[in-house]
């Protein structure tokens, strides 16, 4: 009877530390920070600066009268194309517009008509009309323009410190507006700079199964540095000092704790940043939110694991 009360006693015992245990383990769980954890990536990665280029036409022609006096006829439309010596206007001079036939009526061998041819001095599209038919015009007044489409380019405008990084390269990765992707070459640069921006002009030219518009402006990507293969993990995963010279991330040292892990980070991309140390191992788990503000080690509750494709 003694021995039984014993053990039944030791059986109490027992299941009270039990309870305590688990109380103290709820209460661990209850007030531990949620947080979602990611893991190590292993995947190329590029560190890019973008920078602007304006679409624009080098090469423009300016068609001007060859004399004084009254256009008979204007021969041009917008967007018109037309070739090289092509017959655009013709002038008929205000002497002519006054005296009228008189002189043939006097010796018609003369056939005086006073009427000036103006070609165009060069092939492309009329971009401006300045004056149409009947207008009184001065001798070299501008009468329209004639953009050559095969002068086509963009101009990037490159802050002269980044120079190193489009030297020796042949060609840039330029996006449009509206996401749509193209090489363009590299074609030289103008030979004078922006006196406040401190920026030179680079020559891009492009080959595009459509045309592009005058003035439109691209995003250019000048690759900083890249790498085949890197150890890279969330931005959001990395934390630093108001000084932005201290990084770490919080790594799981347990099912329920989390313990600060200083690194050193290497090249990094909207997404993404390079962890060159120490060496993690795809099995870590890293906080990826909740996170922020917590101490070398912290109580923590795993609310899910983020999937790497909806980081």
């Amino acid at each position: 009877m003694k021995n039984k009360l014993i053990y039944t006693f030791f059986l109490l015992a027992i299941a009270s530390c039990n309870n305590k245990k688990a109380a103290s383990e709820e209460e661990a769980v209850a007030g531990a920070t949620p947080v979602t954890i990611t893991s190590i990536r292993y995947e190329p990665m590029e560190e890019y600066i973008e920078l602007n280029a304006t679409s624009a036409f080098l090469q423009k022609w300016i068609v001007r009268s060859n004399a004084t006096g009254y256009l008979q006829s204007a021969n041009v439309q917008l967007n018109q194309t037309v070739s090289r010596g092509q017959t655009l206007y013709t002038v008929k001079t205000k002497e002519a517009e006054s005296i009228g036939n008189s002189i043939n009526i006097l010796d018609s061998t003369f056939r005086f008509t006073g009427v000036n041819s103006i070609k165009a001095n060069g092939a492309g599209f009329i971009s401006q009309i300045d004056h149409q038919n009947g207008d009184y015009v001065q001798d070299s007044d501008q009468l329209a323009v004639i953009t050559d489409t095969r002068s086509f380019v963009f101009l990037l405008n490159l802050p002269y410190e980044l120079r190193p990084y489009i030297l020796h390269k042949k060609t840039l990765g330029m996006i449009l507006p509206d996401g749509e992707q193209l090489i363009a070459t590299i074609g030289g640069n103008m030979p004078s700079m922006d006196a406040g921006a401190q920026t030179e002009s680079i020559i891009l030219k492009v080959n595009s199964s459509h045309l592009i518009p005058e003035n439109l402006i691209a995003k250019v990507r000048l690759i900083k540095s890249s790498k085949g293969s890197a150890n890279s993990v969330p931005k959001a995963a990395l934390l630093s000092n108001e000084t932005q010279d201290e990084f770490w991330v919080m790594k799981m040292i347990d099912s329920v704790t989390a313990a600060k892990v200083p690194v050193r980070k290497g090249i990094e991309t909207d997404s993404l940043v390079e962890i060159i140390s120490p060496v993690f191992s795809p099995n870590d788990k890293i906080l990826l939110t909740g996170n922020y503000g917590l101490g070398d080690t912290a109580r923590v509750k795993i609310i899910n694991a983020a999937s790497p494709k909806n980081e």
